[in-house]
């Protein structure tokens, strides 16, 4: 029960609302991407990209709803984040442009900070927040 509450309590501060809704809507973003900023018509990264951002996006969703039973996949999280830096150079074909490039170490970023915004509340102490 003493957990229970301690994760209720790490889920209603402003820091960890922020970061989840941030987080979802890096998720939406980075699976829509390739037809926002322009490149779907490389489809491996294009395909890289939608499958990763609906699983970033269910991922930091399950955050909201189930803090106390999902918190510990916030690291599941920062890996996306970091593939989605890296997608550019990491896939096949001749993928990184500017645009590509600029579009999801932006978007990779911001998931890692999210991510380690929500895995380090508990480690540092930030459910006060």
């Amino acid at each position: 029960m003493d957990l229970r509450a301690r994760s209720e309590r790490a889920t209603t501060g402003p820091v960890a609302q922020v970061a989840e809704a941030l987080g979802v809507l890096c998720g939406v973003y980075l699976a829509a991407s390739p037809w926002i900023v322009g490149f779907n018509g490389f489809t491996t990264l294009a395909t890289a990209n939608l499958i990763t951002g609906v699983a970033l996006a269910f991922l930091m969703s399950g955050f909201v709803s189930a803090y106390e039973r999902t918190h510990a996949m916030s690291w599941a999280a920062f890996c996306i984040g970091v593939w989605t830096m890296v997608a550019p150079w990491a896939v096949s074909g001749a993928v990184d442009t500017t645009r590509t490039i600029t579009s999801n170490v932006i978007v990779g970023g911001v998931a890692c900070l999210m991510a380690l915004v929500l895995a380090l509340r508990s480690v540092v102490g930030l459910h006060r927040l």
